[in-house]
């Protein structure tokens, strides 16, 4: 049988090499007349390919759960409408928003915040730093904060952020990681410690464009913006106190230095009841302390033994109050019959120690709102609000108050 010998193909006018069976490919094989005889398997059908037909991409699996733009579908609204509508924004009307938010939560859509985030170039994150404090335990954690923390926690819930609580030792520079870094959109710094050491780190703060609050005194030229207890006249409040149940000689324990503004405010308003009174405060009253009941109880001890007489004694924080009482009981004083006492900051264990002390009260919940609204009216080139809190007077037995005076 005589064998038939492929033809060449010409294009365009060009002569083409021999066709060679080898080079056609794995398809001309198998269409190949001769390929077909030495295969006892049945050629495959070919199917027609327009050369033009374009190619669709698969369609893609439904994600596991919905998006913003399902809401958009729904709704008959954008996606960009759909994003404002779900941060309740005043561009969206009530209606469109009222709308979109119910249909979100019927598909129970979470905000990815991480995409969110990347497109506002915004963290939603505000940054709380707490300074370490010196304690009797290992904690290092003023216990007035602890009380703050959950009033600020809330108010940034609210406002859809979260919060980054940070430990800073005051010997670091923990303002460095917030002057180069953006891991939060505000900071706000509770217990700060030595203002005089502070001082050029918030300077550094301020000059790094950073949006910090404060919780502390009110300074002139304090770097920065502060929500603050009035601490004079909580000073005056408690001195008052004191000379009003016929207290004559007042003794005041804390340090009334530069490097304590707080506690310095807290004496002068003391000091101020007193000379008011047309009376002199003796000055051989005053003993430094830290913020701890180890240092309350020793500085106590140091102004017993000093001889001079007291029948009252103002504590600059209730923690020293609680080791003053300690230290007068130990040595056979009694309160509030011999000698009485008045702390600072209305610390929830002030109210079960012996005897329940009365103490001046910081308005903790108004302090993290505060801190807090003025963080976001920064974000948003709003004015500040520059406020002192009034402080309150809670008396109880430890300064002659009766039981029922203490708070259920």
């Amino acid at each position: 049988m005589k064998q038939n010998k492929p033809s060449t193909l010409d294009t365009a006018g060009k002569v083409d090499t021999p066709f060679k069976p080898d080079d056609a490919g794995p398809m001309a094989k198998a269409t190949s007349p001769d390929a077909n005889a030495q295969s006892n398997e049945p050629a495959l059908p070919i199917e027609p390919t327009l050369p033009n037909e374009p190619t669709l991409p698969e369609k893609p699996a439904r994600p596991d759960r919905p998006t913003s733009f399902d809401i958009a579908y729904r709704a008959g609204v954008s996606q960009s409408t759909v994003s404002r509508a779900l941060r309740d924004s005043p561009l969206v009307n009530k209606a469109t928003r009222d709308r979109v938010q119910a249909i979100a939560k019927e598909l129970n859509y979470k905000v990815d915040k991480v995409a969110s985030n990347l497109r506002s170039q915004s963290t939603r994150t505000i940054a709380l730093l707490l300074c370490e404090d010196p304690t009797s335990d290992d904690s290092m954690i003023n216990p007035f904060f602890m009380s703050m923390l959950s009033s600020i926690t809330r108010a940034t819930a609210r406002q859809g952020y979260d919060l980054l609580v940070s430990f800073q030792q005051l010997s670091e520079d923990w303002h460095a990681d917030y002057e180069d870094t953006h891991r939060a959109d505000g900071i706000i710094l509770l217990g700060y410690g030595d203002y005089v050491s502070a001082r050029p780190k918030l300077e550094k703060l301020k000059q790094a464009q950073a949006r910090f609050m404060l919780w502390g005194p009110l300074i002139k030229d304090l770097p920065g913006h502060s929500i603050g207890c009035d601490n004079h006249l909580g000073g005056y409040v408690a001195g008052t106190h004191l000379l009003d149940s016929g207290r004559q000689q007042l003794a005041f324990l804390g340090d009334a230095s530069q490097h304590c503004p707080e506690f310095r405010q807290r004496y002068l308003g003391y000091t101020d009841a007193i000379t008011q009174r047309q009376l002199t405060f003796n000055p051989r009253l005053q003993y430094d302390a830290e913020n701890t009941e180890m240092s309350g109880f020793d500085a106590c001890l140091q102004l017993i033994d000093s001889g001079e007489p007291f029948d009252a004694l103002m504590a600059a924080s209730d923690l020293i109050a609680i080791g003053a009482i300690k230290a007068m009981q130990q040595r056979g004083l009694r309160v509030p019959e011999d000698v009485a006492v008045v702390g600072f900051d209305g610390i929830p264990s002030s109210a079960y120690v012996n005897p329940p002390l009365t103490t001046v009260m910081q308005d903790t919940q108004a302090a993290g709102d505060l801190l807090v609204d003025n963080l976001f009216k920064q974000f948003h080139g709003e004015p500040l609000t520059t406020t002192l809190l009034e402080p309150k007077l809670v008396v109880r037995e430890s300064s002659g108050g009766t039981p029922d005076s203490s708070p259920q």
